[in-house]
């Protein structure tokens, strides 16, 4: 059974930076695709960035990101990342990563059970 532990969340200002680990573990991570997900208060849950398990060259951002954030991943260390630079107050919320089935373009997170992810907050 495939176990993901979020972390990395905090305080950031406007223009900082935060990155985001994901810890995957119960299976070949090599062989899995992944995405970040984000909650702001209020609102659904929303797509943020995959990662096909092909490699780097697969990644994609929702448009609202894209030129700021970037998924990564560390096979040897099992660990995804979300690396997020020049932060804007839109992109406050609790953030998730999910295995995810890219179909068509879209990534459909395959997690069942959303539990509670790293909060990223706003401080400006």
């Amino acid at each position: 059974q495939i176990q993901l532990v979020e972390s990395g969340g905090g305080l950031v200002q406007a223009g900082g930076s935060l990155r985001l680990s994901c810890a995957f573990s119960g299976r070949a991570f090599s062989r899995y695709s992944m995405g970040w997900f984000r909650q702001a208060p209020g609102n659904d849950r929303e797509f943020v960035a995959s990662l096909h398990f092909s490699g780097p060259d697969s990644s994609k951002y929702a448009d609202s990101v894209k030129g700021r954030f970037t998924i990564s991943r560390d096979i040897s260390k099992n660990t995804l990342y979300l690396q997020m630079n020049n932060q804007e107050p839109e992109d406050t919320g609790v953030y998730y990563c999910s295995v995810v089935n890219l179909v068509a373009g879209t990534a459909i997170p395959s997690k069942q059970d959303w539990g509670q992810g790293p909060q990223v907050t706003d401080s400006s």
